[in-house]
C-alpha cells in the first residue's frame, strides 16, 4: 500500500494544476478536478485508489501491487 502523503501530494498536485488551467487555458479544465474529487471521495468510502494502483504498477513510492 502507498504512503498516505504520495496520494496526498499526488492529488494537490492534480487539482492545482487543474485549477491553473481552467483559470488561464479553458474553462473545460475543470471537469479533471471534479473527476479528481470524485475519485477521492469513493476511495474514502471503497478503499480503493486508481492512483495506488497505477502507481504499484510502475513499483514507484513503495507502492505494492
Amino acid at each position: 500500500m502507498c504512503p498516505d502523503t504520495v496520494i496526498r501530494r499526488v492529488a494537490g498536485l492534480f487539482v492545482l494544476a487543474s485549477v491553473a488551467l481552467g483559470v488561464w487555458v479553458s474553462p473545460w479544465w475543470l471537469a479533471f478536478t471534479a473527476f479528481v474529487g470524485f475519485n477521492l471521495l469513493q476511495s474514502s468510502f471503497t478503499n480503493f485508489c486508481p492512483l495506488e494502483k497505477i502507481l504499484g504498477r510502475f513499483g514507484m513510492f513503495g507502492c505494492q501491487r
